[in-house]
Parts: C-alpha cells; structure tokens; sequence
C-alpha cells in the first residue's frame, strides 16, 4: 500500500530540474537584436554625410557632381573591401571581426567632425579620405550577418530573421534623420558626427558582451542547439578548432567557381539593382527634399523619416510573408522570389513623383515605393540559403560587392544627371529602371534557389 502510493506521488511530482531546461532558450533572438542596433548604427553612420551634406555643400562651395564623387566615397572602399572583409570574418570568425568594424567605423564616422578645422581643397580631400576608411571598416558588417543569421536561425525562421536585421536601415532613418536634421540645425553639421560615433563606440562594447556562437553562449542550453542544428542551421561555422582554422581557402578558385554560378550571378546583379534603391535613399533624397521640394533641413529629416517608416513595415512584411510561404509547402524558390518581384513592382512607382506638385503626395509615392523595397530585401536571405558552408564570409562578401558597386554608380550618375538636367526627373526614372532590372534577374536568370556546392575541393592543401 506504502509503496503503490508513493508510486502515484512520484507521477503527480513535477519533474526534476533538469527536465524543466528541456525547453529551448531563446538566445538567437537576443543576437538578432543585436544584429538589429549594430545594423541600425552602421545606417545611420552612412547617412551622416546625406543629413550633413547640405549644409558641407554650401560651406565648402561644391557643384552636384562633387557631391556625387563625395557621396560615393564611403561606397568605393566598401565594395573593394567585401571581399577581404569576407576572409576576415572565415579566418577569424563572427564575434571578433564584427567588433574590430563597429570600433574602427564608429572612430572614422567621430573624425568627420573635425574637418572642420580644414578649409577648402584640403578639407575635401580630408573628407573623402575618411568616408573611404568608413566604407572599407564597414565591409565585414553585411557578411557578417548573413553568417550569424546562418549559424543562429533554422531555415524556416532565417526569412524573418533577415528582414528584421534588413529592416534596420529604415529604422536607422526613422529615429535619427529627425535627430541629425535637429542636431545640424542647432549645433551645426560638424555634432552629428561627434554623436554618431560616439553612439558606435559604445555598440561595440556592447557587442563585445552579448555575442558569440551557438556552443559557447554562456545563456543558451543544448535543447535550442539542438533545436537550430536540427532546422538547417550551421552552428559549426564559426569553429575556431586549430584544425579546422589551419585549412585555407583557395579564395581564387572559390570565386570563379560561384561567379560561374547561374544563379549565383542572377542573385548578385539583382542586388546590384535593388541596392540602386538603397544608395539614391542614403545619398540624394534629403538633398531631392532641399533643393526640388524647397523644404528646410530640419523639415527634410523628418520628412525622409516616413518613406522609411514605411520601408521598415515593408521589410518585416517581406520576411514574415516569404517564411509562411516555407510552411504552405512552397519552394524556396518560391517564397523568397515573391515579395522581391512584389517589392520591386513597388519600387517602380517612384517615377510618378515627376507627375505630382503636392508634397504630401510625393511623400506617399515615396513611402509606397520604399515599402516595396523594403518588402523586397530578402536578399541576404537567399545568400544564408545558398551560401557554401566552407566560404559563407566570401560568398556575402562577393554578394555585397555587387550591391555596392551602385554605392559607386548611384551618386555619380544623379549628379550628373542633376547638373545636365537641373533637375531629378532623370534620376528617379534610372531608380525605377533599375527596379526592373531586378525583377527581371530573379525571374528570368536565378531560376531554382538552392545551396551552391563546390566542384572541387575549396581548401588548399593543409599546412604540416
């Protein structure tokens, strides 16, 4: 009789302690929230120049297509710098190469204030040269969420995953365009850098506290490794084994072999396309704001805010709606082509602000068209679906110098069309093309999205 009840007391007791952790932690999304503000700093840090530059403009006495060459500075070492940036982040891993960027842009993005001191042909030339070390500290950053995103989401939630770290830039906008344009307008154009860097620095410290990979997070339990292992996610990508760090890349070998990828190559001149949208947003809007919609700085930032505003909702949209698609039994193909062809359709839209005088109106063509971007951008999904496991930094970081070679051509072409037309019709009708474009890459060149493997062998041969 004693030992059957105690029996039933055994089954009614709750289980032991260890039982109780069975259940998965939740580490990945306090990663994801930091992919989140170190993303939204980096956009802000690239904005600066957008909100400051009116006011740089007339101090230092410079035409439209000047501009053009200093807006695309930072873009020109970004883009020379995926590639290396890349190799970082394989050889050294995540944490580390990610802290060193937030460090060194965050200092380079403080210094721009003090060009000030300069005057005329030698603060310029200050300037650019620091907008350019801005741009290569920041390769790794992009690359370096994919490859989190990769190691910490299972496949079915990395959509989303991606869209909340994407959906960043506009945030960015949102909460600091209407601080820069104050901050610039009651402390001069020289405090939004001070601020801005300053905010870096202590990201980066931050960062340094809450990040690492999946076996070694002080928070997480083994249920949700498990867990990510078990959906897709590559948890021993950021291996730091002596072993396995003593394997080289063929990076050569490993590039030709993805660039002669179909759809690879599809992938990477989309993004070119849709990153067009990103840098016209970063660079000439506040200044399209200004001087053809004859606002004030201060009433351009908060203005550029909206578009964003709509360009986050847009974003978290985008990555939600291409991971149920996953769970309707879709193809990848499928759910990740969709809101980009829907997004870029959008996008289009933008050619109409040529046809319409009212300022509200333009503000609500603009919002569309950047919520279609934003619905869009999943395209750091695609490379966390189709990157190689032994060169995830060098696949995002190739993916990446595409996008930003429009870094490159984006500001230098408004500003010539600006100066030979006087006007940015020309410019939003290049924007609303290179929406085409993109639309035209995923349906027609990508074709089935999977994970690329390598022909050969990518590692030299083993140091003795």
């Amino acid at each position: 009789m004693n030992a059957h009840l105690a029996s039933q007391l055994d089954e009614a007791a709750p289980p032991p302690f260890a039982a109780r952790q069975a259940k998965p932690t939740r580490v990945r999304y306090l990663i994801l929230a930091m992919l989140f503000l170190a993303t939204t700093i980096n956009f802000a840090d690239r904005a600066t120049m957008a909100i400051a530059g009116p006011e740089i403009k007339k101090l230092f006495n410079l035409s439209p297509v000047e501009m053009g060459y200093i807006f695309s500075a930072f873009a020109w070492s970004y883009m020379i710098a995926q590639m290396p940036g890349g190799w970082l982040l394989d050889r050294f891993g995540s944490k580390l190469t990610y802290f060193c960027s937030i460090m060194l842009w965050s200092t380079f993005t403080l210094l721009q204030g003090t060009v000030g001191f300069f005057t005329g042909g030698l603060a310029v030339a200050v300037l650019f040269a620091l907008r350019l070390l801005v741009g290569a500290a920041e390769a790794p950053s992009f690359p370096g969420n994919s490859r989190l995103t990769s190691t910490w989401f299972p496949t079915a939630e990395r959509g989303r995953a991606v869209a909340v770290f994407n959906a960043a830039q506009y945030f960015a906008t949102v909460l600091f365009a209407p601080l820069m344009g104050w901050l610039v307008h009651a402390h001069g154009w020289e405090s939004v850098f001070y601020v801005m860097g300053a905010l870096g620095i202590l990201t980066a410290l931050l960062w340094m506290r809450t990040v690492y990979v999946p076996k070694d997070h002080p928070l997480v339990n083994q249920a949700e490794i498990d867990y990510i292992r078990q959906g897709g996610a590559m948890i021993d990508l950021d291996d730091r084994n002596p072993a396995t760090v003593r394997r080289k890349l063929n990076s050569w070998q490993c590039v030709k072999e993805m660039l002669g990828n179909r759809m690879l190559l599809g992938i990477y001149i989309g993004q070119y396309s849709i990153s067009t949208l990103t840098y016209f947003f970063l660079t000439w809007f506040p200044v399209y704001l200004v001087q053809e919609r004859h606002m004030t700085i201060l009433k351009a930032g908060f203005v550029a805010a909206l578009p964003a505003v709509a360009g986050f909702i847009g974003g978290i949209l985008g990555g939600v709606l291409s991971d149920r698609l996953l769970k309707a039994n879709c193809s990848l193909a499928v759910a990740r082509k969709t809101p980009i062809v829907a997004g870029m359709l959008l996008s289009m839209s933008v050619v109409a602000c040529n046809y319409v005088t009212a300022d509200w109106l333009v503000v609500c063509i603009m919002s569309l068209a950047f919520f279609g971007k934003g619905l869009g951008a999943l395209g750091w999904a695609v490379v966390a679906d189709t990157s190689p496991k032994e060169a995830a930094g060098l696949s995002g970081g190739l993916f990446n110098t595409f996008g930003n070679i429009s870094g490159i051509t984006t500001p230098i072409i408004i500003g010539y069309l600006l100066q030979g037309t006087g006007s940015f019709a020309a410019a939003l009708v290049f924007i609303g093309a290179n929406a085409a474009l993109a639309i035209v890459c995923y349906l027609l060149v990508v074709g089935p999205i999977k994970r690329f493997e390598f022909r050969n062998s990518p590692y030299q041969a083993a140091n003795n």
